[in-house]
Order: structure tokens, then sequence, then C-alpha cells
């Protein structure tokens, strides 16, 4: 039974683009619409409130339009009960109307009791200080009325009262206080606002639903380009590293875009550089494979022993010269994996160098060659402190490797009886060390070449068979590797031979004397 592959790790939900607009939106969306429609709420119950006390008003106009006084001089309403009939068929569920007249004396104090000329006798007072304001000339009252709206109680259940007071004369020349109320209980006023509430949030929630869509339909259609793009890539092949169209996209996703095909850029120039690697590397082994494989078979078919060991002697060097091509390869791809942001370990520039000019030595001498160093302290430094004489922050092991190949080079191309000098100095913020000799140089023209793979400076000045190309390209990576870099110069003297500097910035790699 075939068995399935390891279930691929859940990704922690993350809020996408329409979920993180939809929360920064939403409160505020939600509060602009709650206030405009608290706002719009408000105004229409004013509105509303203003209709009904409308009715009753003109409730009282008509009782105000039928006092009048009758045959004896009294005061009376008349047409009482049409004005009663036209009040009753309101919609509200109880209503009531007042008309009370009191006697006033000169002085304006009242004479004897109110009269009760129409309708119930107990309706409650505005209560004290309630809003009175001058009766509306649409009412055709006289100027000295004054028209007051208030809530109350009344028989167990809330009213709303409007009453109206002005004076008067009766046939017999008696002033009298009139005054006028109309009440109806509140319960329809409160339902058309309860309604006019709802139907408020119904619209505002609609609203906002819609907003919420709109939002998410508009966010959908906008990131349309990238779901095209996705689509694009994962219908791509493995190997297919073409830069991806940008003018597709929106503006704000421009840059990204442009950011994944620098990415691939860069990724195809390693696929390249290592493809290229591969096909060099394979190259130089077959040759010397195929120099054994011919020299193993010459030995084979010999039958004296001498020429045998002869035949094993050759084999013996090209496995020699093919472990060393082998060790420079790995090392060339060691250094090749570029620089990383991972803190490099303090190291002596200085003391560097000077192990490596001591393991040269023997080497040197066999060319007869003057091997010289000078020292960053002097020439009558101290090394028992042990304090660091040019502290920079890299690899030992790497710059030991640089300044080696650097090193080795230089014998490999001066002459016997020639002269080099290994020096280490701090200058200018930076860190030199530098490796001069007495050979025929490098023209101007062919120092960045010789820095390739498998480059062995054919047709400069200083051309020599025997290497395989490499030194210089592991030099230079190892040396970028640790923020740093290898530079060909003429000499300062203007003597031939070659100026080859490992440069480090301490602005960069550099430490502060107390490390």
């Amino acid at each position: 039974m075939p068995q399935s592959g390891p279930a691929e790790p859940r990704r922690p939900w993350r809020a996408g683009i329409r979920a993180q607009l939809l929360m920064l939106l939403l409160p505020g969306m939600a509060a602009l619409l709650a206030l405009d429609s608290w706002t719009d709420y408000h105004a229409t119950a004013r509105t509303l409130e203003s209709a009904y006390d409308e009715s009753l008003l003109e409730a009282i106009s008509a009782l105000d339009a039928g006092l009048a006084t009758d045959s004896g001089g009294a005061l009376t309403v008349n047409e009482a009960f049409p004005i009663q009939a036209m009040f009753e068929s309101l919609k509200a569920r109880h209503k009531h109307l007042q008309v009370l007249a009191v006697p006033e004396e000169a002085g304006g104090e009242a004479a004897r009791p109110a009269e009760t000329l129409l309708g119930v006798d107990d309706l409650p007072a505005a209560p004290p200080g309630a809003p009175v304001e001058p009766a509306p000339a649409s009412l055709g009252t006289s100027a000295d009325a004054r028209v007051v709206f208030y809530n109350a109680d009344y028989r167990g259940y809330p009213v709303r009262v409007a009453a109206m007071q002005r004076r008067m004369y009766d046939g017999r020349g008696q002033r009298w206080q009139v005054l006028l109320r109309a009440a109806e209980s509140t319960g329809n006023r409160n339902a058309a606002r309860q309604g006019l509430l709802h139907a408020e949030i119904w619209h505002g929630l609609r609203m906002l639903a819609f907003m919420v869509l709109l939002v998410w339909l508009g966010i959908a259609w906008a990131l349309n380009p990238l779901r095209r793009l996705r689509a694009t890539l994962r219908s791509r092949q493995a190997n297919d590293l073409r830069p991806l169209e940008a003018g597709a996209v929106p503006a704000e996703v421009e840059p990204l875009v442009d950011a994944v095909n620098h990415h691939i850029a860069d990724h195809r120039a390693v696929l390249e550089r290592q493809a290229g690697f591969l096909a060099d590397a394979s190259h130089q082994l077959r040759t010397p494979l195929a120099i054994m494989m011919t020299q193993a078979g010459y030995a084979l078919r010999q039958n004296e022993a001498a020429t045998m060991r002869e035949s094993l002697a050759a084999i013996a060097g090209q496995l020699e010269r093919s472990r060393r091509l082998s060790d420079q390869l790995l090392a060339m791809a060691h250094a090749s994996r570029g620089e990383d942001d991972a803190p490099r370990p303090p190291a002596d520039l200085n003391a560097i160098a000077r192990e490596v000019v001591l393991q040269h030595l023997p080497l040197a001498r066999e060319k007869n060659i003057d091997l010289g160093w000078t020292d960053a302290r002097g020439e009558d430094a101290d090394e028992s402190d042990g304090t660091p004489a040019v502290p920079i922050r890299a690899e030992a092991a790497e710059l030991h490797e640089a300044l080696s190949n650097l090193l080795h080079n230089a014998i490999r191309h001066t002459p016997r009886n020639g002269s080099i000098n290994v020096a280490v100095r701090r200058e200018a913020g930076q860190a030199v060390a530098e490796v001069a000799d007495s050979g025929p140089g490098i023209p101007a023209d062919r120092r960045d070449a010789v820095f390739e793979r498998f480059n062995r400076g054919n047709g400069g000045a200083g051309a020599h068979g025997g290497g395989a190309g490499l030194g210089l390209a592991i030099a230079r990576a190892y040396a970028r590797r640790n923020g740093g870099d290898i530079v060909f110069d003429a000499p300062a003297d203007g003597s031939s031979g070659l100026l080859a500097k490992l440069v480090f910035s301490l602005g960069k790699t550099g430490l502060p004397h107390s490390e």
C-alpha cells in the first residue's frame, strides 16, 4: 500500500489585504454611518414631533375660534361638538380637550375659581420652567396669546399637552384669562419614533454591508493581476528563469516585481557560474585522467621493471597534480558562496601575513629568491604582549589561504635570484597586506582577466604553464567573502614587477584597538 508523503506544516493564519483593509476601514465606516443615522433620526424625530404638536395646535385654534359670548353676555364655546368630533378623529388612543376661564379683577388677580367651559377639568398644569412662546401667527389669535408644550402623566398614562393662554372680555365687560388645552396619549408618537429608529438602523446596516461588499469586490478586482502573476509562476518550468512582466501589475506592486526579477537575475547568474565552473572543472580533470590512462596502458605493455617504475612515477605525478586541482576546486566552491551576514571573528592581518611568509621561506630558497617581511609595527616589534597589530573582522583561515595564493603566485612567476617583499600596514582607514615581486609583472589590460577561473595568464608578460589557473580566483573570492578585495598595481618605485594588494576597509571589518 503506497504511503503518502509527510504532510505540509500548517501555516499560521495571517490576515490578507482584504481583511486588513476591512479591519482598518470598518470601524470608521460604522462610526460615520452611526453618526449620520443618529443625526438623521433626531432631525426626522423633531419633524415628526412638530407634526404631532401641530395637530394639537389645530385643535386649540378651533377652540379659540369658537370662543364667544352668549345672549346673556357669558363666555361659551360655539360648535363644541364638531370640534370634539374633529379632535376625536386623531389616531391617538386617549384624547382630551379643556377650556378654562378665570375672571380677573382690575389688578389682574383672579376674582373667583376657574370655570370649565369645555372638556375635562383635571388636566395637569405645565411644569415649572416649561418654555412659553408667543402663539404662532397662523392661529390668528390676539397678540398676548402664549403657547406651551409639555409632557405629563394623566390617569396613569403619558400624554402630550399643548396649552394656550389668552385674555378676552365677555358681554358684560368682565376680563377673563382663558386657558385652552389639548392633550393626547404619546403611544402613537413613541411607536412612530421606534419605527423611525428601526428604519435608520436598517438603512445604516444596508449601507455598511454595501460598502463592505464594494471594498471586498474592489480589492478582489485590484488583486486580479497578482493572481494572474501567481498562475504564470506556477505554470512555469523549474528552469524557466525569465523575468516577470511588471507592466500588468499595479504601480504599488511593481517594486516587488522588480525585486523578484533582480533575485531571478542573480539566481540565473549563480546557475550560469556553477554550470561554467562544472564545465571548466570537468575539462581540467579530463586531461590528467586521459594522460594517466595512457601512461597506465603503456606501463601494462612493458615487461621491464624500470620502465614500469618510470610510468608509475609519471602516474604518481599526475595524481599529485590532480589532487592539487581537486583541493583548489573545493576551495573555489567554498570561496564562491559569497559574503554572508554572519558576524566575523576578530583576526590579526599582520600575524596571518607573517605566518604565511614563514611557511613559504623554503619554497623561496629553492629559487634563491630574497623573501622579505615588513611588520606593521616596525622593525622593533614586540610580540610578547599579544596585542593585534592590524585587527580586522575576518576568517583567519580564509585570509591565510588568500595570502598564500598571492605569495605562491609571486614565487612561481619571479625568476631565480629575484626578490619579493610582503608588508602589512594601516593607511587611510584601510588595512593593507601587499606582496611586491620583481617578476615580469602583468600588463594593465590583463590584470582583471587573471582573476577568472582556469586563466593561466596566457598572453601576459609573466605567463607560465603548470598551474590550474585557480589560485588568484580563490584568493579574490576569499577576500570578498570577508569584505575585502585584491587589486594589482605597478610598484611605486617604477621598477618592473607586480604589486598585489589585499585591502580591507576598517570602517566595515576593522576593530577598535581595545578589542
